[in-house]
């Protein structure tokens, strides 16, 4: 399994008291997590511009703290399955090229059919997305791994490639504007009506959950799973396939929302370690609280102005990532 991030020298101990079993210290983060989640529920279901009336709690605020809650999760969970299926904690959709794949098969059905079907066009996302995450690993296995940093650097520069591409057909087309929404991760837009494609990241999570075991093996690499007995190809490929359409529902929804896939794995590692089984409901809560808090942080800076998510999630993030990508004593789990 994979390696704690924590040097050496500030690793706990692991002493005899039953208050550093695993079990323990997770069922006390989901409490702990839970509560926090409540209470960012509450606040995002009162704080806002206007009048708060009963058409705008139906209507705007309980739909948008829906969306919340099943994007923050399912970004979450689909970062920490792509994190087991590369073998590495530093790949997420943002910095393996799946968000940008998707933004590209958005694109191109856009241009190719502008009046589809929104469950088309996530499809289409979804098939872009799968396509960008399968050619990252297909790069990483062609290429010398003599570094944990090699492969999130080689995610950013494939997801460079594919949004620079994205970007120039939408100048093309004159859809930079379109584009741009799609990009910001942006929630104020959402309404009863315009969310509930969302709903399907819920099943996909649970089905996620359902196979955990399996996940977690997975994660060990390929000749350890085949020699457990599990048969590896179609683990990772439904694990693809859970990654993409997670990461197309969102993007057509409300846009992209970078690194949330790769903070939360990494701090519920830190606490309760790397069973996949014990620690996704707490990797599905704390994703749906940092989107949460991003939220309430945009919209409460420049009151009644907002920040979209993506803006905020970035910067927190983007902050995090780097310091764990620079950390001399990172290594591969």
């Amino acid at each position: 399994m994979w390696v704690c991030l924590l040097p050496p020298r500030v690793r706990p101990i692991a002493l005899p008291d039953s208050t550093t079993n695993p079990a323990r210290l997770g069922t006390a983060a989901v409490g702990v997590a839970s509560a926090l989640l409540l209470l960012l529920v509450g606040a995002s279901i009162l704080v806002g511009a206007g009048n708060l009336t009963g058409e705008v709690l139906f209507v705007s605020r309980i739909p948008r703290t829906l969306a919340l809650l099943l994007a923050g999760a399912g970004l979450a969970v689909a970062g920490v399955l792509m994190q087991l299926v590369a073998q590495n904690r530093f790949v997420e959709p943002s910095t393996a090229g799946t968000a940008q794949s998707a933004s590209l098969g958005m694109l191109a059905v856009t241009i190719l059919t502008p009046d589809a079907p929104v469950m088309i066009k996530m499809l289409c996302a979804a098939l872009a997305a799968l396509a960008g995450t399968a050619l990252f690993l297909r790069v990483l296995k062609a290429i010398p791994l003599r570094s944990t940093l090699t492969v999130p650097l080689v995610g950013i520069v494939l997801g460079g490639v594919i949004g620079a591409a994205t970007t120039f057909l939408a100048y093309r087309y004159d859809l930079m504007q379109t584009l741009a929404t799609w990009n910001a991760g942006d929630f104020s837009t959402v309404l009863r009506g315009r969310y509930e494609l969302l709903w399907i990241v819920l099943g996909l999570t649970v089905l996620a959950y359902a196979a955990a075991d399996r996940f977690t093996i997975a994660g060990l690499g390929r000749d350890n799973a085949v020699s457990l007995g599990l048969h590896y190809r179609r683990v990772v490929a439904l694990a693809l396939v859970i990654v993409a359409l997670v990461t197309a529902a969102t993007v057509v929804t409300v846009g992209t929302i970078p690194f949330l896939g790769l903070v939360a794995p990494n701090i519920v590692s830190l606490i309760v370690g790397d069973s996949l089984r014990r620690s996704l409901p707490l990797v599905a809560g704390l994703g749906a609280c940092l989107v949460l808090s991003c939220d309430l942080l945009g919209r409460l800076v420049r009151y009644p102005f907002e920040i979209p998510v993506g803006t905020v999630m970035g910067v927190i993030g983007g902050g995090l990532f780097l310091y764990l990508l620079l950390r001399r004593d990172a290594r591969l789990g």
